[in-house]
């Protein structure tokens, strides 16, 4: 996909006085058409498939006076009380990159816990240990993961989707936010249009919009009624739909090369991309991604170039917005 630049007053500062109030733009073989998100289940057609992540969003922010500590989530291959940890400065109500720390510096937190440096595993992410556990910690002394483009602090509540979990066996450092303009009122609408919609879950780690990078492992579950379900729509004729990127990964984490998807769950570093294509969805409702994202070439993979060139120059033409808060792109690849 050809090189843009990213306005700044197409960021998404805030979240929408109605948590559907938000624009959708579809991008299908047919063209590309705009929509208020409500209209979802008009595009959409009976019989098919809507997979969603019901991981929640954490807390995952520690402040400190000069630090925030951004808490990304577990590693496979390390103890269960190592996590990965992005270190930023706090500058004017909003946070930047912070490139000191060194191997076995610690720092004391709210409540009396230490949070210790184990290694770098990144350029910009650190091994740590917590002294406690992490996620009970974060649900009492954390605050959600802002950047720059939010102007002020927004509830916890404000960045969890319907389909969120409670928590208590984890949850994502930021929120799956493809899911977030959904309603209990639009979800009853699809299921009475014949759409079916699945669970899964992908606890996503810090994506800090200052550097693209390629996700690394992050803890996944396809439950079995989930993989039966694409199946079957799958072989009677529907569409799977992914809502997020992190349900692709998912997904195309689980199937195999006969193309049918299984239970699964663990860990997944899973780059989709479009030499390798998709074999497991048929289309993605996703928000609108930063130049250069990894993600880009996911859509890539689902949509196709020319469709992708297409959408992302009607989303600049017609401003719309970026970001967790921001407007929604569905890409049908038939």
């Amino acid at each position: 996909m050809r090189e843009f630049t990213l306005p700044a007053g197409l960021e998404a500062s805030e979240p929408p006085a109605r948590r559907d109030g938000v624009r959708l733009l579809a991008g299908t073989p047919e063209g590309v058409t705009h929509h208020p998100f409500t209209a979802l289940p008009e595009l959409l057609r009976p019989g098919d498939l809507l997979v969603v992540n019901t991981s929640a969003t954490l807390p995952a922010a520690v402040r400190l006076d000069r630090l925030a500590l951004h808490f990304s989530g577990p590693l496979p291959s390390e103890p269960d009380d190592a996590w990965l940890v992005e270190l930023r400065l706090r500058q004017a109500g909003a946070t930047v990159p912070y490139p000191g720390g060194r191997c076995g510096e610690w720092f004391p937190l709210p409540g009396g816990a230490t949070l210790t440096l184990l290694g770098r595993q990144t350029p910009r992410l650190w091994r740590a240990r917590l002294d406690t556990d992490v996620v009970p910690y974060l649900r009492r002394y954390g605050v959600p993961i802002r950047y720059g483009y939010v102007g002020r602090d927004w509830p916890l509540s404000a960045y969890q989707t319907v389909f969120g979990e409670n928590g208590r066996e984890g949850g994502s450092a930021e929120m799956p936010s493809a899911g977030r303009p959904f309603t209990y009122e639009l979800v009853t609408r699809l299921v009475a249009r014949g759409v079916h919609l699945a669970p899964l879950t992908l606890h996503t780690g810090v994506a800090s919009p200052e550097k693209d990078e390629p996700p690394y492992p992050e803890r996944y579950d396809v439950p079995a009624a989930t993989a039966r379900l694409v199946n079957h729509v799958r072989w009677d004729g529907g569409r799977v739909i992914a809502v997020g990127t992190t349900v692709v990964r998912a997904l195309e984490t689980a199937v195999g090369d006969d193309g049918f998807v299984r239970p699964s769950r663990g860990w997944t570093s899973r780059v989709v991309t479009p030499e390798e294509g998709v074999r497991a969805v048929d289309g993605l409702l996703t928000g609108l991604h930063e130049p250069r994202s990894s993600h880009l070439r996911m859509l890539t993979a689902v949509a196709g170039e020319p469709l992708l060139e297409r959408v992302y120059e009607e989303a600049l033409a017609r401003e719309y917005k970026w970001h967790e808060f921001g407007d929604v792109n569905l890409l049908l690849s038939h």
